[in-house]
């Protein structure tokens, strides 16, 4: 069932994509369909081969190789193989002789969730009270070293946040009382407030395009032909699809190659398509499909054979769902632009593959889970 969810929300993504390269010359559009196609195909591919795989054994006998493999995939970017595409964050490595670029960010969210399901599993099994302290410097240690590194080495704000909203799901899953989660929201919230209330106005970094994406967000009018124009772009395309858009291959904005195009059609901004072309209700079937994916993953979680699976589908669900709200929120100018992709939906071969392979450690829980029976029989 999980598969099958995906495989139509990729499906989806494909029509979509489709649609939104079709003003691109003969040999880029063709270039596009045959990435995505193959990346499903090696997403599946990757899905099955990962079902077979019992990853509490890997990662307790292996945890070492994975942190390590973590840490190095991501400095590789620092290396001249690294590259921004004119993006600004230096998400990718190009290899030459390789026919697509691979973003290590999207392929280490799957080694950062089983190894944080082993902590707080380790942690539990002890004895220890996942509340306390210590556990929360452990877990919280591996997690903001893991933002550090990637803030540091690829700027990357938005892939900042899902490792932080992942650490987040899992660990409100594991038991981690809500006082913490007050206390340390609330004080990045206070920070946050002082910041721009106070600190940022009165300097240069106030117009920075990091803090002008924020304020756009609050203030449509501030700069909407240049730090808010993607998403002002964005925003008129979907309302102009209004209830049922404007018709598959039809849409006035997807389909320009002016300076009145929506930008990054097939990739961030897919989500806008889907509304200037499909409309409210193409819209809404898009998410109801994805929210199929994700609900999938919690109801596996929910019936997994031992904690630590459980943790792993929490963290696979958490992602999936940050990463559409993020991305549906920029392209309805009520979030800032963060360089996110729709799952499933979007281009992108290392984010195609990543996904699949996240719920081939899904699958792999389904696989493993105890019958009925035996639950029964276990209280």
């Amino acid at each position: 069932m999980l598969l099958f969810f995906a495989l139509l929300a990729s499906g989806y993504g494909l029509l979509l994509i489709y649609s939104a390269t079709q003003y691109l010359d003969n040999d880029r559009f063709i270039r596009f369909m045959l990435v995505q196609t193959a990346a499903i195909f090696l997403g599946v591919v990757a899905y099955m081969l990962l079902t077979l795989v019992d990853f509490r054994l890997f990662t307790e006998k292996n945890w070492r190789l994975l942190l390590a493999f973590n840490v190095l995939f991501i400095l590789l970017l620092l290396t001249p193989l690294g590259t921004d595409h004119g993006m600004g964050n230096v998400n990718w490595l190009s290899i030459p002789g390789f026919p697509v670029d691979i973003q290590p960010n999207e392929i280490v969210k799957l080694p950062f969730i089983l190894l944080l399901s082993l902590q707080i599993t380790q942690i539990q099994e002890e004895g220890r009270d996942i509340s306390s302290l210590p556990s929360l410097i452990q877990i919280g240690g591996h997690t903001v070293f893991m933002l550090g590194l990637i803030a540091v080495v690829c700027g990357d704000m938005g892939m900042c946040v899902i490792y932080m909203m992942i650490f987040v799901f899992m660990a409100w899953a594991s038991g981690v009382k809500l006082r913490w989660f007050l206390l340390v929201g609330g004080g990045l919230l206070a920070a946050v407030v002082i910041l721009w209330l106070f600190v940022l106005p009165e300097t240069s970094l106030w117009t920075d395009y990091r803090i002008m994406r924020f304020r756009v967000v609050l203030d449509h009018d501030l700069d909407p032909l240049g730090k808010g124009y993607q998403q002002s772009r964005s925003i008129l395309a979907i309302g102009s699809g209004q209830l049922f858009g404007q018709g598959y291959l039809q849409g006035i904005q997807t389909h320009a190659s002016n300076s009145d195009a929506l930008p990054e059609r097939y990739n961030d901004f897919i989500f806008a398509v889907c509304g200037e072309e499909l409309g409210m209700a193409g819209c809404l079937l898009l998410l109801l499909i994805l929210g199929a994916v994700v609900f999938r993953c919690l109801w596996v979680g929910r019936h997994a054979s031992s904690p630590f699976d459980a943790y792993v589908c929490i963290g696979v669900a958490g992602m999936l769902l940050v990463q559409i709200i993020l991305n549906v929120g920029m392209c309805l100018f009520v979030l800032p632009v963060m360089g996110l992709t729709l799952p499933f939906i979007s281009y992108g071969g290392s984010s195609i593959v990543t996904l699949y392979a996240a719920l081939g450690l899904v699958s792999s829980v389904k696989a493993r889970a105890l019958p009925s029976w035996l639950k029964d029989r276990s209280l």
